[in-house]
């Protein structure tokens, strides 16, 4: 029975090709190992043209394949033209200067909204009755003039009227350009120097954009046209072009300016022309600053600065704060003045910039409310429409003298 179980085992049969040999384990494993990707080979050079000639007939009538685009080209980097701060004298060089007298007020003036606004209401020969006066206060308001301005004027037109002072509407316009007149009269002072003060220091300030380098450069070429020796100051050393405008204003006009470089302490230019201008004997400095939003309190405080340094040299100065306003700021003007006054003590204003559309009824409300000096008025881009300021000049190119004008 075991041996039953016993089965002799198969002999291993010999070989049938004796000549095969045995792959090695090495060998078997790199039989089934991935294929290896052969290298890359660089396509061969495109042989050169021959410079025979196409016949263009011959060739397909495919469209030309579309170019490809360009890399962008990085832009160059950013550089300051000190030409380039010149450009409001260069284009205000083309244009001839606005005419002298009321005249020019009115050619410069003539095409505000205030004037706009009164010469349509009147030319109409509208009746005397409350929805007249409504139309002037709209007016009043649309021109800037201001809430406070524009009820004050209206009420008292309204009360006169009521008395019967008025036969017709062009008695009307007659007593509101006379209490145009009377409320600018008051302000309408010019700037006076004082020759014993030696030098006279005028201190420039304003918002951003007013154009306070460009008045600077103005009331250079006035002072100096009267015989006056001058010198400035270029405190505007936040912007880089402000410096290079303010010494081509100076080598325009014969005028020494003093400089240092970009960033510099403002209250350290203001020092060394100071001093420059005492031991030169120097009748008038004007100082610039930097332009300030007046809603920033580090920047207004630095106004207060300056101030205290030139006070250092000598205890009057500056004789004069002059404030640059912008003309069409309208009623945000307002709260600029009240802001820079408080900082440094505004003692006259310059106002740029009525030319062309400009509302300008802004004057009335500054000088409502304030009661500062109105030095100048800017009624176009060349020097000489820097002008002293003319209540009545002014009022007359805003309203027409008769209806109809």
């Amino acid at each position: 029975m075991v041996s039953w179980f016993k089965r002799d085992k198969t002999p291993d049969k010999p070989e049938a090709d004796s000549g095969r040999r045995r792959l090695s384990a090495d060998e078997i494993a790199a039989a089934f190992a991935p294929p290896v990707a052969p290298a890359p080979v660089p396509p061969p050079a495109p042989a050169p043209l021959a410079d025979a000639p196409v016949d263009a007939g011959s060739l397909p009538d495919t469209p030309e394949a579309a170019a490809a685009p360009a890399a962008p080209t990085p832009p160059p980097p950013a550089f300051v033209d000190p030409a380039a701060a010149l450009a409001d004298y260069v284009f205000a060089s083309t244009m001839p200067a606005a005419a002298p007298g009321k005249s020019g007020w009115r050619e410069r003036l003539g095409g505000s909204t205030f004037a706009r606004s009164f010469g349509g209401l009147f030319s109409r020969n509208p009746k005397l009755d409350d929805d007249l006066l409504d139309e002037i206060e709209t007016a009043l308001l649309t021109a800037d003039v201001g809430v406070a301005a524009s009820t004050q004027l209206v009420e008292s037109l309204r009360k006169r009227m009521k008395a019967r002072e008025f036969v017709d509407a062009n008695a009307l316009l007659q007593a509101l350009r006379g209490d145009l007149i009377a409320m600018l009269q008051p302000v309408a002072k010019p700037l006076v120097v004082d020759t014993a003060a030696r030098p006279f220091v005028i201190l420039t300030v304003g918002v951003n954009g007013v154009g306070k380098t460009t008045t600077i450069g103005k009331l250079a070429k006035r002072f100096k046209d009267e015989g006056h020796g001058l010198m400035l100051a270029a405190g505007d050393t936040f912007r880089a072009a402000a410096v290079a405008q303010l010494k081509a204003w100076g080598e325009r006009n014969g005028v020494a300016v003093v400089a240092q470089g970009q960033d510099a302490d403002p209250a350290a230019v203001a020092f060394d022309a100071l001093q420059a201008a005492k031991s030169r004997g120097t009748d008038i400095l004007i100082a610039d600053t930097a332009g300030r939003l007046h809603t920033q309190q580090g920047l207004m405080a630095e106004l207060g600065k300056i101030r205290r340094v030139m006070g250092k040299i000598d205890t009057t100065a500056p004789h004069e704060v002059l404030m640059v306003i912008d003309g069409t700021t309208g009623q945000n003007a307002l709260s600029q003045l009240r802001q820079f006054n408080a900082a440094v003590q505004v003692t006259g204003l310059v106002v740029t910039k009525l030319d062309g559309t400009a509302k300008g009824g802004v004057v009335f409300a500054l000088a409502r409310e304030f009661g500062i000096p109105i030095r100048f008025a800017g009624i176009g881009e060349r020097p000489e429409d820097l002008r002293v300021f003319d209540a009545e000049a002014f009022v007359d190119a805003m309203l027409p003298e008769t209806l109809g004008a």
